[in-house]
């Protein structure tokens, strides 16, 4: 019983992690830049991701996977 509730606990944080991402979104990394910033805008979506630093402004390509692997939090872009 105790390792049914870790179980469904994991599956149900797992569900929570699905992120629709879009150009414009703020994507919060699990780790920090060397900048010191953890908050990156997204510049292009597909395969790959162009994502520009919040904090210096530097720009990198990234794998999907990757980026989905390190995503801490989602901010949508504001209308």
């Amino acid at each position: 019983l105790k390792n049914q509730k870790k179980y469904n606990n994991i599956l149900e944080r797992g569900r929570n992690m699905a992120y629709t991402y879009e150009v414009g979104d703020i994507v919060k990394m699990k780790k920090k830049h060397p900048c010191g910033s953890q908050e990156w805008e997204i510049l292009r979506v597909g395969a790959d991701f162009r994502l520009k630093c919040m904090g210096c402004g530097h720009q990198i390509m990234i794998a999907r996977k990757l980026v989905e692997k390190n995503t801490k939090d989602l901010r949508k872009k504001e209308n």
